[in-house]
């Protein structure tokens, strides 16, 4: 039997947002994985959003067998959403290898994840109705889900600027509200009404982005208003140099946690335990970081302010 050759490193991690904000399980496991579907995809000539789908349908599936109160029903929906994590990794890796990297399959991609949590946390909550639980299992899992939607919100917001203001990534990739507003006023429901409504969900998700971290966005506006999108080396420098040592927290943030965690909990047959962790330990944890990168924007605004005025 032949081995499996792993792909060559520079190919591998030119399908990386940037190694430093890859998580641990991904580095070593997803991507690899993603990478060669990505280039099976590419060969048969799929599309990322096909793929995305795709993880999205996996996910939802994966999100009905936890209904079951059957350890052997909820492994194999265990495995389906490793798969479907495996290939949300790969459509974007598909996008990055052949170049068809855009602002709509990103919020496909947003909506997809969101539609398998979904599945997870209705199917869980209706496993425990079912059992007879008390109908205010209802607005645990309710909580628990607009938690985990701003965890994931704030992490997706503090990654993309990592991506802008520590690494050489192309300004395009950093938007804004004001200017999603402007191409949401440019488009036509009578003509692009598909594009219309991706980009009015869109213009939400970064409104509320931009809520969590007001010094943040500043620094972007800022950055923009001074530089012209191109951010010196010293600002790149210190950014990176502040910021970086927060992945690994921001990372908690995530799907991996929330999916190990909640198989931990499915195996011991107490999956509502998990609806309290995102209640309490993850939310806890969104507090502290957003109050630690509100306080490196605000310095860094400050520096970069007092940096232009001096030259």
């Amino acid at each position: 039997m032949t081995a499996l050759i792993a792909p060559p490193r520079s190919a591998l991690e030119a399908t990386y947002k940037a190694r430093e904000v890859e998580g641990v399980l991904d580095l070593y496991f997803y991507r690899p994985i993603g990478f060669r579907l990505a280039q099976f995809f590419a060969k048969v000539e799929m599309k990322p959003a096909g793929v995305t789908l795709l993880a999205g349908l996996f996910g939802v599936i994966a999100g009905h067998l936890f209904y079951y109160r059957d350890l052997r029903t909820n492994a194999v929906g265990m495995a389906l959403l490793v798969c479907a994590n495996a290939l949300d990794n790969a459509d974007g890796q598909l996008a990055r290898l052949t170049h068809q990297e855009n602002r709509d399959g990103r919020i496909i991609d947003s909506i997809a994840d969101h539609l398998v949590f979904v599945s997870i946390y209705l199917h869980l909550t209706l496993r425990y109705l079912v059992a007879g639980s008390s109908p205010a299992i209802c607005l645990l899992a309710l909580a628990a889900g607009i938690s985990h939607a701003l965890q994931g919100a704030a992490a997706d917001y503090y990654r993309t600027t990592y991506l802008y203001f520590g690494t050489n990534r192309s300004p395009m990739r950093l938007d804004s509200s004001s200017t999603l507003c402007s191409n949401f006023r440019e488009l036509s429901w009578r003509r692009e009404p598909w594009h219309k409504f991706l980009t009015a969900l869109y213009l939400n998700f970064t409104r509320q982005q931009e809520m969590f971290s007001p010094h943040l966005k500043r620094l972007r506006d800022t950055a923009g208003q001074l530089f012209h999108s191109e951010i010196p080396n010293w600002l790149r420098m210190r950014y990176r140099n502040l910021a970086g040592p927060m992945f690994k927290w921001w990372g908690l943030l995530m799907t991996n946690t929330r999916m190990l965690v909640l198989f931990a909990f499915l195996f011991i047959g107490q999956p509502i335990w998990y609806f309290w962790f995102e209640l309490t330990l993850l939310n806890l944890l969104l507090v502290y970081l957003i109050l630690r990168q509100e306080n490196m924007a605000e310095s860094l605004e400050e520096a970069a302010v007092t940096s232009q005025n001096s030259g």
